[in-house]
């Protein structure tokens, strides 16, 4: 006892005298600042006063990169000896063709590992470390430290990594299990602090280098000669950028192995397992960087303007950027010249339009991505800036506006004007149509000639008339074109004297057709999201609304009644109506229409209360708001719908003669009476093709269908399988096999690749689609057998199912049918906690979000990932702020493909006159034009179609400046200023227009739900009701921003 006494009173003393010397130090220093001040500025001494009053701590503070923090991270020594580098054995005989692909798939993990520690490897000995022992200086340490903060930290967790690699390695043949490894190595939450670290610090990371090349010489030429002297030439940033692309590099290399694990393998869920983790890593990683880059793009902005108060919103909106990109502003004149064409600095925030000019960077661009500096040019609110599409005005002297743009020569006229689309290739066509009409004279006054003459008769003429049609449609074309990758914008400008409005067009050349999309798309969102059910829209956390990526939340387009209102939707045993999206292409959708309309095609909503009477409501949805285009009666209530689209087989079509109903989609209507109706499509004016009933007349449930089979789900708790006739491609009601899953009802379906998943009561029965007496297995889904499964969805490898009774949803893998996750719904918001009994009305799975309706009429949306992995809820859930006032009874997505032709960047493009603003070329004969004509189709036809896409980080597209090269040229120096990137380095894609991969799917989603009424929720809880009567049935329309 008197040992630890004494150790105690010495413990005490030292605490003390330490103190005490904190405190002397502390005082001393405010006594100098204190004299300092007194004997300099009295503005000094009254900062002094100030910071002692606010209590500021005077004692110098410890950077926070000055010595990093080693508690959770081990430095691990590599030695060749001791840990050698993962080593595949030559390959065994007798493999089959999956694992001999599975062994190529996993030499190129090791080798794409082995290449990314040797990358950060160079970031630590050939700069970091030389630059630390440079003699003399040539930089600070307290600036080399942050420049390379965290990267010794993420080498020591890929180091582990590699050992537990090496290990796994020695003993593939025997095992073959990768996917727990990622699981087991980057789940940890380490890994994750670590990569945000350096993540949210390389915005900050880069803009030092940048300072540090401008003012310290040394420096830049420090970077050179190491580029310079390195054999693949990569830039510090090409190196320091790669562990941004590491997990999105990892995910692909696991996508390819997943494809080529047989099912039933013990490696496959594993690397399912692993695919969601690393997506969610790369998820969150990407919206900080993403979160960084728009507060520093909108920073530079803000610096740049001059405008005091303007700078001082720019600031506050640092989260609200939706969208920038530089592109080419073309100024014509009146007879179609081109006047100016420079770059601009496009800028959309959530309310205001932002055009800026460019600065030019200094010359360092070339090593680190650099920020020019901005002048506002103008800004318009964007409720008054309105997109113009080309060849929609009318005619060009109906639809100009007065321009006002700075730096050009207006023409000695009165009036200025700036005709709407590309003004010349209108006066060319008008021309050419003026020649024709004339020619067409001149071919009727030639057909009365009495004598024949040489080169002057009706032949020649109407070759003439040819040519002249050739050149008029090659002209539409180069309109048409034109129209792709030019964006024309109305813009109010300064009122004129007598105080009346004036607007003004402005037109940018769009790199390519995607990106004129993406700017129609997202200026048609923002204003969407301006209107007062989408502010906000959904309750969620405050951190989580201000880092969440513009338009993440689904955003309420519009709510609208269906049905007459003395219609109830009140069904015996399903008590909801429903709906589906049935996709029709429409052609003739022009280009900005496909860019803000509701995805193509028709939505068929159907409802009824009385067992002897149902209606289907028909809305066409190729607009912004859905219209109703046709009402279909029917003699009983609808139970459920199901669209079957249009076969696709690859045999002889010449081999069976078809009906004309084969070649169409079709709609089958399951019925309250028993009975199955199968319509045509829309473009068959959906009439009735086919009855199919059941002899006992038990309600249909629910549809699904397969390939060669329809499944009908009975009351009476059988499933009916109809085989498809092979001469017209419909269902053959005779012989119709009938499978029995007890006297439970069939609620939902679930078709799944071969198998077909039947749910009855608390079970879930997996059948065989080619044996329907096989019952691959059946399990129990639910403790409770009084409780049913009401809905299924898939999305991955998982099935989320609700059920009749409770707010729990539970996640089932496809293969191994384990449960993987519950959740409870009623445990997210306070908002679902009313005290009510929680039920789940409807269930879907789109875009990465997991829809669940209640019975409350609220609409909860949470997070899943998107790939091929377990569709695992990964986030916290959202409530919409728009609700239905009684049970949400249908949440159906609509999706559709935009049309190639509208992608595709045809060779006029890249044209002077067409899409780039350039100068007017020369003029050519008939005849060089249609063999030009000639050869470009030819070469687009090689190309195929789509909309070119460019290895460019995403990650860096947002720092300011253009983005960044990471590979230099090998021939000189000289070449540093137009470096390009490795295909290492473009594992994130961004949109551009260089011809290195074609895509051809730009998708537009919507999520539509159906429900009694509409109300709107405050944030606290309480219910606002709308004038929308309860009774009457509403439908929620959300859309989502284009995907590619």
């Amino acid at each position: 006892w008197g040992s630890s006494l004494a150790w105690c009173s010495h413990s005490n003393r030292l605490l003390c005298f330490s103190l005490w010397n904190m405190w002397s130090a502390k005082f001393s220093h405010v006594q100098q600042l204190m004299k300092a001040a007194r004997s300099g500025t009295k503005d000094g001494l009254e900062k002094t006063k100030i910071a002692v009053m606010r209590k500021v701590s005077f004692l110098q503070r410890k950077d926070q990169f000055e010595e990093e923090d080693d508690a959770g991270y081990l430095d691990v020594a590599m030695s060749e000896v001791k840990h050698p580098p993962p080593q595949l054995s030559p390959m065994p005989e007798g493999l089959t063709s999956h694992q001999v692909v599975r062994r190529h798939i996993l030499s190129s993990i090791i080798q794409s590992e082995r290449s990314y520690l040797e990358s950060l490897r160079r970031i630590s000995q050939e700069y970091h470390r030389p630059l630390l022992e440079a003699d003399p200086r040539i930089i600070s340490p307290r600036k080399i430290r942050p420049i390379f903060y965290r990267v010794r930290e993420i080498t020591q967790c890929h180091s582990m990594f590699r050992i537990a690699l090496t290990s796994r390695v020695a003993e593939w043949d025997s095992s073959e299990k990768i996917g727990d490894l990622f699981v087991a190595s980057f789940s940890k939450s380490m890994v994750l602090d670590v990569y945000s670290d350096y993540v949210n610090n390389f915005t900050s990371a880069m803009a030092l280098i940048k300072k540090a090349c401008l003012s310290k010489p040394a420096f830049l030429e420090f970077l050179k000669k190491k580029q310079a002297s390195s054999v693949d030439r990569i830039t510090l940033y090409g190196l320091m950028v790669k562990p941004i692309q590491r997990f999105p590099q990892f995910i692909l290399l696991l996508q390819d192995m997943l494809k080529n694990t047989p099912k039933g393998h013990v490696d496959r869920l594993p690397l399912q397992l692993a695919l969601t983790e690393l997506e969610m890593l790369a998820e969150k990683l990407n919206e900080q960087k993403r979160v960084a880059d728009q507060i520093a793009e909108t920073q530079q902005l803000a610096r740049s303007v001059g405008d005091r108060l303007l700078s001082k919103q720019l600031n506050s909106k640092q989260g609200s950027l939706v969208l920038c990109e530089t592109l080419i502003e073309t100024v014509y004149g009146e007879r179609g010249q081109v006047l100016k064409s420079k770059e601009r600095k496009v800028f959309l925030f959530d309310d205001v339009l932002i055009c800026a000019n460019i600065n030019g960077p200094p010359d360092i661009s070339s090593l680190v991505p650099v920020g020019p500096k901005y002048t506002m040019k103008w800004s318009a609110p964007l409720q008054q800036v309105q997109v113009v599409e080309v060849g929609q005005e009318g005619s060009q002297s109906k639809d100009s506006f007065t321009l006002q743009q700075s730096g050009a020569k207006r023409p000695p006229s009165a009036t200025w004007k700036a005709l709407l689309g590309p003004p010349r290739l209108y006066q060319e066509l008008q021309e050419l149509q003026h020649d024709l009409s004339v020619v067409e004279e001149v071919t009727l006054l030639v057909g009365t000639l009495q004598g024949t003459y040489q080169n002057l008769n009706t032949t020649v003429a109407q070759d003439w008339c040819l040519a002249l049609h050739r050149l008029i449609r090659i002209k539409e074309e180069q309109i048409q074109c034109a129209n792709k990758c030019r964006l024309r914008l109305q813009v109010p400008g300064r009122p004129d004297k007598s105080g009346r409005p004036v607007s003004f067009m402005v037109v940018f050349n769009t790199p390519n057709p995607l990106s004129k999309i993406s700017w129609v798309n997202r200026l048609h969102l923002a204003k969407i999201a301006l209107r007062e059910e989408n502010t906000p829209g959904w309750l969620c956390g405050e951190d989580d609304g201000k880092t969440m990526p513009p338009f993440w939340f689904p955003l309420l387009a519009c709510h609208m009644p269906v049905f007459a209102t003395n219609l109830a939707l009140s069904l015996p045993l399903s008590g909801r109506s429903t709906a589906l999206h049935h996709p029709v292409h429409c052609a003739l959708l022009g280009f900005s229409a496909a860019s803000t309309s509701l995805p193509q095609g028709y939505l068929w909503v159907a409802g009824g209360g009385d067992p002897l009477q149902g209606q289907i409501e028909i809305f066409s949805l190729n607009r912004p708001v859905p219209r109703a285009v046709k009402s279909l009666q029917l003699g009983s209530a609808v139970c459920c719908l199901e669209y079957v689209p249009e076969l696709c087989t690859d045999e002889d079509e010449d081999a069976v003669p078809k009906s004309p109903t084969a070649s169409s989609a079709n709609l089958c209507v399951g019925l309250d009476d028993g009975r199955i109706l199968v319509y045509g499509s829309m473009d068959t004016a959906a009439q009735c093709v086919l009855t199919l009933q059941n002899p006992e007349g038990c309600p249909v449930l629910c549809l699904k269908h397969s390939s060669l089979f329809l499944f009908a789900g009975l009351r009476n708790g059988t499933i009916k399988v109809y085989r498809r006739n092979r001469n017209d491609e419909l269902w053959e009601p005779e012989p119709c096999r009938s499978v029995s899953f007890g006297s439970e009802p069939v609620r939902t379906l679930l078709v799944l690749d071969d198998n077909v998943w039947a749910s009855s009561g608390n079970t879930v029965t997996v059948m065989d689609t080619s044996n329907f007496d096989l019952q691959v297995s059946r399990f129990e889904v639910h403790p409770d057998p009084m409780v049913s499964v009401a809905h299924m969805a898939q999305a991955g490898g998982g099935v989320w199912m609700a059920f009749s009774e409770g707010s729990s949803i539970r996640l089932f893998h496809t293969e191994t049918l384990e449960l993987l996750q519950e959740i409870n719904i009623s445990t997210r918001s306070t908002l679902l906690n009313t005290g009510q009994k929680m039920r789940v009305t409807s269930l879907l799975i789109c875009q990465g979000l997991l829809w669940v309706g209640t019975a409350q009429g609220l609409i909860v949306t949470l997070p899943v990932p998107k790939l091929e992995g377990i569709p695992k809820i990964t986030g916290k859930g959202v409530i919409s702020l728009n609700a239905h006032c009684g049970p949400v009874d249908f949440i159906v997505a609509a999706s559709s493909s935009l049309s190639p032709d509208l992608l595709k960047r045809d060779s006029w493009c890249d044209g002077p006159d067409s899409a780039c603003g350039g100068e007017e070329r020369s003029d050519s004969s008939s005849q060089e034009s249609l063999q030009q004509a000639s050869s470009n189709q030819g070469e687009s036809k090689g190309r195929g179609r789509g909309v070119l896409l460019q290895y460019r980080l995403r990650s860096t597209s947002g720092l300011p400046g253009r983005p960044l090269t990471a590979q230099g040229d090998e021939v000189s120096q000289s070449s540093l200023e137009s470096l390009e990137h490795s295909v290492e380095d473009g594992s994130i894609y961004e949109l551009s227009d260089d011809p290195e991969m074609w895509v051809d799917r730009v998708s537009s989603v919507a999520v539509i739900s159906g429900g009694r009424g509409f109300r709107r929720l405050k944030e606290r809880g309480v219910s606002n009701r709308t004038n929308t009567e309860s009774s009457e049935n509403v439908l929620m329309v959300w859309q989502l921003p284009l995907t590619v």
